[in-house]
């Protein structure tokens, strides 16, 4: 599994490098990340897309002419579409999201920014993520674009997440350090 996950981001990445190198040459960076945007938004409505997307069930013929409606439907062309199709048409239409994931991450590394992504046992308000954000962008120097989840197993408190590096301030945590804490007392 563990494979799979590894050989799926791989796929993404290399998918992601060429559509913003040709985003990049055709300046049209803006629209590409907004196709993708609307695209990732249509897999987050509909559970129909969603399987469309991961089943291997679906032969790539059905999977190209599915999505080639969806993105008519969607008005997404150009280089977003032409990705998708490919996508499809390999038998690569499971890694699209990933590759939405890349290319933003590639987006933001060129316009300087660092992406983070904040998980809260509920959803912060826009003060609190003003917040967060610009407590980021005075520790790291640059500007941050933080995607916000929400997890209610964390029962208080966030989990941060910059590139590889992990803050952990949630309240599950820190009872499940103090439970262990009191197992080698008693």
């Amino acid at each position: 599994m563990a494979d799979d996950k590894a050989l799926n981001a791989g796929v993404a990445e290399r998918y992601a490098q060429a559509l913003f190198e040709l985003a990049l040459e055709a300046k049209a960076l803006e629209a590409v990340e907004a196709d993708l945007g609307r695209f990732n938004q249509l897999l987050d409505e509909s559970e129909d897309l969603r399987r469309l997307v991961r089943s291997p069930v679906f032969s790539a013929e059905d999977q190209v002419r599915a999505i080639g409606a969806v993105l008519a439907r969607a008005e997404i062309g150009g280089l977003v579409g032409n990705l998708v199709r490919v996508a499809a048409r390999n038998r690569r239409l499971f890694a699209v999201p990933g590759m939405v994931d890349a290319f933003a991450r590639l987006a933001a590394r060129h316009r300087g920014e660092v992406a983070a992504a904040v998980t809260s046992a509920e959803p912060l308000s826009e003060t609190h993520v003003g917040d967060l954000k610009a407590a980021l962008r005075d520790k790291l120097g640059k500007d941050v674009t933080l995607e916000t989840r929400v997890d209610p197993t964390l029962l208080g408190g966030l989990t941060l997440k910059i590139g590889s590096r992990m803050i952990d301030a949630s309240l599950r945590t820190k009872l499940n350090s103090l439970k262990l804490a009191m197992k080698e007392i008693g």
